[in-house]
């Protein structure tokens, strides 16, 4: 029996279930890897203090993480929200003691009720401790704005240059993700030397919680299982296109993705890719 590759998510766990840790792991799931987790910090608004983010200890972290690795081992990590400097640095440390081939690092800065997710002071020890030695980072055009001192990205000419730009700062690839366009859902990858554009059809839905996570995860998930780059990120979209397609809601809240939707529904959204000017779609 060959058994599934080992993918490793270390990020908040979102109470609502619907981002974060609970959104990796599903997607693990779904694409049949064995996941496991890191929490780095409780997120879940307390009525009284109003205070959202609960840090663990990096004693805590560390345990999760070397239980981990002696119990099961890892094939590949993914990182999500670590929000202080002092969990970057605990992270860099950890991810320096295992061999592994892929690491994919979700920049989480902010989410998608406006919670701020990342110190802003923490922003400059991702980028020296992190980022240089990720496989590939994935951030949205706000947090790609971020990273790059504020810059206003507007259309998909500008996340093509940000890519190149964020490329920079020393990953193997670069995705920037163009949700917050308008037209269809186009995001753009930059590997050192090819620009890579992957496009899908538009949702018109508010009920998207979780997607950039789920996106992030299944990128995560491919990879381990031996795809590469660019069908990993294909594959990864048109899973979390199909997922935001049935997302749904219990309130009047933003609801999350539908994870399981590409399983149980059985059809396939096109995601059309454009490289060195050669369409191909999926």
């Amino acid at each position: 029996m060959k058994l599934p590759s080992r993918v490793m998510t270390i990020a908040g766990s979102a109470a609502g279930g619907s981002a974060g840790i609970q959104a990796d792991l599903k997607t693990f799931q779904e694409l049949d890897v064995y996941g496991m987790s890191v929490v780095t910090a409780i997120v879940g608004r307390h009525p009284v203090t109003n205070k959202n983010v609960h840090l663990q200890t990096t004693e805590a972290i560390e345990a999760q993480f070397l239980t981990a690795l002696e119990q099961v081992g890892m094939d590949a990590i993914k990182t999500g929200m670590l929000f202080s400097e002092e969990i970057i640095e605990t992270v860099a440390k950890l991810i320096k003691q295992v061999s592994i081939n892929h690491y994919v690092l979700d920049p989480v800065m902010v989410g998608k009720m406006n919670s701020k997710l990342l110190e802003d002071h923490a922003i400059s020890l991702l980028k020296e401790r992190l980022i240089p030695v990720a496989t590939l980072i994935t951030p949205n055009m706000p947090e790609a704005s971020l990273l790059l001192n504020g810059r206003s990205l507007d259309d998909v000419d500008d996340l093509k240059q940000a890519a190149v730009d964020l490329y920079q700062l020393g990953p193997k690839a670069v995705l920037v993700k163009g949700g917050r366009l308008s037209g269809s859902a186009v995001d753009v990858l930059y590997d050192g030397k090819t620009i890579t554009t992957f496009e899908a059809p538009r949702i018109d839905t508010a009920n998207t919680s979780g997607a950039g996570c789920s996106y992030s995860a299944a990128i995560t998930a491919n990879l381990a299982k031996g795809e590469t780059l660019v069908s990993a990120v294909q594959s990864a979209k048109q899973f979390v296109t199909t997922a935001i397609q049935y997302g749904f809601s219990y309130t009047d809240i933003v609801g999350p993705t539908y994870h399981a939707a590409l399983r149980k529904k059985g059809e396939t959204i096109k995601i059309n890719v454009t490289q060195n000017n050669e369409k191909t779609s999926l």
